[in-house]
């Protein structure tokens, strides 16, 4: 490897802001911020507005959208209508190439 070409890779909290939520990691990523972590060592802080702690899908409280019935709604908007336009359009495409003729 060159040196000095990558940025420097060290210790990160990463700190969920909506929940007090936090983690030590490495990262590439730096901060003006600093906190003392539970070592006694100071770490650069990173704010985060979502994580696994505060994120529906992970804390559980995600709400499912019913999607059943949504192909039954198109059918009857607009199905019935598709399946009895298509025979009047070959109709009128029959008649026209007998008149271009």
């Amino acid at each position: 490897m060159k040196p000095d070409i990558h940025p420097k890779y060290k210790h990160v909290v990463f700190k969920d802001m909506s929940s007090d939520f936090a983690f030590l990691t490495r990262s590439t990523k730096t901060s003006k911020e600093t906190i003392k972590w539970e070592d006694g060592k100071e770490y650069p802080l990173i704010l985060l507005e979502i994580t696994s702690a505060s994120h529906p899908f992970f804390t559980g409280k995600q709400q499912l959208i019913d999607s059943a019935g949504r192909v039954e709604k198109f059918m009857k908007k607009y199905g019935m209508q598709s399946q009895e336009a298509a025979p009047a359009k070959k109709k009128e495409s029959k008649k026209q190439e007998e008149a271009d003729s």
